[in-house]
């Protein structure tokens, strides 16, 4: 089976929306910035480095470049049955199993990342990585300390991220070292994500939570403050809520999903952190990413090369179209709403590209490929998410 990793803070990097700027799902970064209220375009194509190193710019063009590539791989058909992300990635995950939606995403990422800016600001912080020691005697070298430091992320065997004021950060590496450690490694940041230092921006994060509308999920999405797959979407606010100030689960979950027969990993958007650490975590499971359009080709081929035990049975509750490969595309809604096929739209109909397949409100569902209708994945008068699959063609060879 196949999920969907999506990454959080860190895997920015200057210019890394330009292999994306010709691609139709570039679209998507004009409806991130009006809801905003910013110009993502800018960040993603012009910012430089330390531009990017703020939190408010890093998780925004994060979130926003992961949208980007996840639209992309649904236009050639590629799905998942499970999501997760990576702190940030949690609300890219949410986002792609149409837990949230779109708008209201960038919103709340936008708000979350001025309000833990915000909380560094008034009182910094630091985080390192603990390279070469078990869980447990990470938690002991924090227990240690005197000071504020606790563990941040679990990420992986023999990774785990440690974050607190400067000085007990620094304090719980050498006594980590003493432990046995390898390294202890300095993480660019300035904040102490994910612990109790994070509290100001959690109690403002929560109102916007509050004005959000979260849904149910049919899909599996594992949250990262207990590991477990959710979904109802009233499990979510709080767990949102609690994230930010918890300890990010990442090895725990990628054994989630591995316990609930998930064995690809695909992460997708920019870098390949998350690809590692699954590699690492969960031994004989397949990794790959997408953060360029050219590595769709490798994905749908590689997809498409997979047994049937991998690939085509994704889930009980996956939807239709999941297993479309290299000769079959996807029409995807352009807003939430409700469906309706255009008359005289029929199963087997060959359609040109700019032809109306339906409609989603008052908004025109026209296709941006050529091929014939095989099926639609949504029933007349059915509610619809952004971004949602509506129906499937099989084109040209």
């Amino acid at each position: 089976m196949i999920v969907f990793t999506f990454p959080g803070q860190g895997s920015q990097k200057p210019g890394m929306g330009e292999p994306w700027a010709d691609h139709p799902s570039w679209e998507l970064v004009a409806e991130a910035s009006d809801a905003a209220g910013r110009d993502v375009a800018d960040l993603l194509l012009t910012a430089d480095a330390d531009e990017l190193k703020e939190t408010r710019n890093a998780q925004l063009a994060t979130f926003v470049l992961s949208m980007v590539t996840l639209d992309a791989v649904s236009r050639v058909g590629a799905e998942a049955a499970g999501y997760a992300g990576h702190s940030l990635g949690e609300y890219s995950a949410l986002t792609a199993a149409g837990v949230l939606d779109f708008g209201d995403a960038v919103r709340l990422v936008t708000e979350r990342g001025d309000a833990m800016q915000a909380a560094a600001d008034e009182r910094p912080g630091a985080m390192s990585a603990i390279l070469g020691l078990d869980d447990d005697q990470v938690d002991i070298a924090c227990a240690r300390v005197a000071n504020d430091v606790w563990v941040a992320n679990y990420n992986a065997p023999g990774q785990v991220v440690i974050a607190g004021t400067a000085e007990a950060v620094e304090q719980a590496g050498v006594v980590a070292k003493e432990l046995g450690a390898k390294r202890a490694m300095s993480l660019p940041v300035g904040g102490a994500f994910h612990t109790p230092l994070m509290a100001p921006a959690r109690e403002r994060l929560a109102k916007a939570i509050d004005q959000a509308e979260i849904r149910d999920s049919d899909s599996t999405v594992v949250a990262n403050v207990d590991a477990a797959a959710h979904t109802e979407g009233g499990d979510w606010a709080d767990l949102l809520n609690a994230q930010l100030c918890s300890p990010v689960r990442w090895k725990h979950s990628l054994h989630t999903l591995a316990d609930l027969g998930f064995g690809t990993f695909v992460e997708l958007g920019p870098g390949t952190v998350l690809t590692g650490m699954a590699k690492r975590t969960i031994k004989g499971s397949r990794t790959l990413s997408v953060s360029s359009p050219l590595d769709i080709d490798n994905l749908l081929e590689t997809l498409a090369g997979s047994p049937a035990s991998e690939v085509g049975a994704l889930s009980e509750r996956a939807v239709e179209g999941e297993h479309l490969f290299a000769i079959e595309r996807l029409v995807v809604s352009p807003k939430a709403g409700v469906f309706k096929r255009a008359e005289g739209i029929e199963d087997d109909a060959s359609i040109s590209p700019g032809d109306l397949v339906g409609f989603v409100g008052t908004a025109e569902v026209r296709s941006p490929f050529a091929g014939q209708i095989k099926g639609f994945l949504a029933l007349e008068g059915e509610r619809v998410t952004s971004r949602q699959p509506l129906a499937w063609l099989q084109v040209a060879h």
